[in-house]
């Protein structure tokens, strides 16, 4: 065995280790289907703020987003936006749906839904969208695992085959010790995460001859681009550096002018992420929290200040110093899937110890998230489907088991969505928090909106989820005229529309009971009382949604085109400053700085994350509700 297998066997080796080595202790303390599902409601703050972290921000972000920002440019880097809006998701709902699981016992999304809306189709509806969430998205993180290690060991191992072997040790640890084992295996999943990505930042300006080569090399790329006449932007900019405009009206069959990365694109993209926060796994994580005090620091500075920071640099000069290597003869080629496998491969003779532990972070990140809803999805196939109408009777051991097996069908069907994807991975996580940004109508009407009705939000939900299928990559195999993405519009945003559109005409139209009115409005009042906005927040309401609307439009929305041009021109490299960069990633800098400020403010100041006293929860549930 060479030295590189060596050190990659000696790291991947003493990973597992401690991955089997929570899955047995998390078996040992689950005594109870809420201690194997929800880590018995006692995930401390810090273990949630790296354990949120980590599911947020997964394989996709490690190797995903610095291959498409090498295929996309700069106009893609926008979705590094991403790691302010998931938590955005968060500050709005995450509190609040911890109120409820600690009032009511909730232990899935499911019985929230059913239990405040009436009927069991929200029940359903609601694993429906875990399983088109969780399957598509595990699959991501499994397909890249395999191609990391198809990359690293030269061909030894096969992608399929480093897939299956890969996924193993994860359905042990999270089959034997449920949520508490996935939180604590997070927490060091966090760490490397991050770590990976700031080394390999570093690895790609070393390989480029320091910053100036880097830029010089950047700079070059785009001369390039300008000279070949390729795929200009219509405003004439080479999309490495510009975004091709606000909107574009594609017509069937071809492309947008520039890349399909327009303004709209963008924002409606972020809708997609903020799709995680929002998806059924996050009701669990809220769930399982002792105190609701994590949630602040898990959004505005894990998420938001430190993964902001990680990804508007190091990411960005991974994608774009792809070309740079390539140019300076470093890597011979490279595409979406590989370029993060090929610049860990970079050390394998230099440095092979530091390739090795850099192949576990990215294994780690991408078996942070597929560990989380390998999870919570057999939670809520179990509980809402075979304890809900197989066997109501069911014990806490057979709830535990079947738990276990769900863990190990839903690993496979991700392994048959991974074997069988040729699409970018990206994309294909991007159609999965899709459909996962669609629970947006029933959350608001659990958390904040009684008006919203059991019918308009089951029709709402149905016909955001038939619209993503759509509009996204799967129009093809229904032959619809319009393609994937129409007027370059995410799927999510088109699946938000029609979802809201419906759930608002049929709420408008439905005549609820006094009874139905009356549970609903008695629930809000309760929320009101223990969650509510003070007297300051309500104030300062107006302030905190015209500063994110702004943030939204402008920051990476279809104004954000006024980055193209406003601090130097993108076509002359000349004048790129502060430290030769392009006037686009000066702009998105700017506004990341711009998007921390009102994350804070809507978590810290409004308030909407403002931990809740448990005494004052189960005091005034015990008072109106028992």
């Amino acid at each position: 065995m060479d030295t590189k297998l060596l050190w990659l066997t000696l790291f991947v080796g003493v990973y597992w280790a401690y991955c089997l080595f929570w899955g047995f202790k998390g078996a040992r303390s689950a005594r109870t289907s809420a201690d194997y599902f929800l880590a018995g409601r006692t995930i401390s703050l810090w273990v949630f703020v790296l354990a949120a972290t980590a599911t947020s921000f997964s394989g996709w972000t490690f190797v995903g987003h610095p291959g498409k920002i090498f295929t996309d440019g700069l106009s893609y880097a926008f979705a590094s936006f991403y790691a302010l809006t998931i938590p955005f998701t968060g500050v709005l709902f995450l509190r609040r749906q911890w109120v409820l699981g600690r009032a009511f016992k909730y232990i899935t999304p499911g019985e929230m839904y059913s239990d405040y809306y009436g009927g069991n189709a929200i029940r359903l509806l609601t694993v429906l969208v875990a399983f088109l969430f969780s399957v598509p998205y595990l699959g991501v993180q499994l397909r890249a695992s395999g191609d990391l290690f198809n990359v690293l060991t030269d061909g030894l191992v096969s992608v399929n085959f480093g897939m299956v072997a890969l996924s193993v040790i994860v359905v042990i640890y999270v089959a034997s010790g449920g949520l508490r084992s996935v939180a604590y295996v997070d927490c060091v999943q966090c760490v490397l995460l991050g770590l990976g990505i700031c080394i390999l930042g570093g690895v790609t300006i070393h390989f480029s001859g320091g910053w100036a080569g880097f830029v010089e090399g950047m700079s070059e790329y785009v001369r390039g681009d300008l000279a070949s006449n390729k795929s200009l932007t219509p405003a004439g900019h080479s999309p490495a550096v510009a975004i091709p405009g606000s909107i574009q009206m594609v017509s069937t069959g071809s492309k947008a002018t520039g890349g399909a990365w327009t303004g709209i694109m963008c924002m409606t993209y972020m809708f997609a992420l903020m799709g995680i926060q929002s998806s059924p796994a996050f009701s669990m994580w809220a769930f399982s929290n002792k105190t609701s005090k994590p949630f602040r620091w898990q959004q505005v500075v894990a998420s938001s200040i430190v993964i902001g920071i990680i990804l508007f640099t190091f990411t960005i000069v991974q994608g774009m110093g792809g070309h740079v290597l390539i140019a300076n003869g470093t890597l011979e080629s490279a595409n979406d899937k590989n370029l993060v496998p090929q610049l860990i491969n970079l050390l394998s003779q230099s440095s092979p110890w530091l390739m090795g532990l850099l192949a576990v972070c990215a294994l780690a990140a991408m078996q942070s998230t597929g560990a989380a809803y390998m999870s919570t999805f057999s939670a809520m196939v179990t509980r809402d489907i075979y304890k809900r109408y197989i066997a109501p009777e069911a014990s806490d051991s057979a709830q535990k088991l079947g738990g276990r097996l769900m863990v190990i069908v839903v690993a496979g069907a991700a392994l048959v969505v991974a074997a069988k994807s040729t699409s970018a991975i990206v994309m294909l996580g991007g159609l999965a928090v899709a459909y996962g940004f669609q629970m947006y109508p029933a959350l608001m009407g659990v958390c904040y909106f009684p008006w919203l009705t059991k019918k308009g939000v089951v029709l709402g939900l149905s016909a955001g989820l038939i619209a993503v299928t759509l509009t996204d990559r799967t129009a093809v195999w229904f032959g619809v005229p319009w393609g994937a993405y129409p007027f370059t519009i995410h799927s999510a945003g088109w699946g938000i529309f029609f979802n809201l559109l419906v759930a608002l005409v049929v709420s408008k139209r439905t005549n609820e009971t006094s009874e139905e009115k009356e549970w609903k409005e008695k629930r809000h009042r309760f929320l009101q009382a223990v969650s509510g906005l003070s007297p300051d927040g309500k104030k300062k309401a107006s302030l905190a949604w015209g500063l994110t609307l702004v943030w939204f439009l402008v920051g990476f929305g279809p104004f954000a085109t006024i980055g193209n041009t406003l601090f130097s021109d993108p076509n002359n490299p000349a004048t790129w400053a502060p430290f030769g960069l392009p006037s686009l990633w000066v702009w998105q800098l700017l506004f990341l700085l711009y998007g921390i400020f009102v994350m804070w403010f809507l978590a810290f100041q409004m308030g909407l994350s403002e931990p809740v006293d448990p005494e004052k929860v189960e005091k005034y549930h015990k008072e109106h509700f028992n």
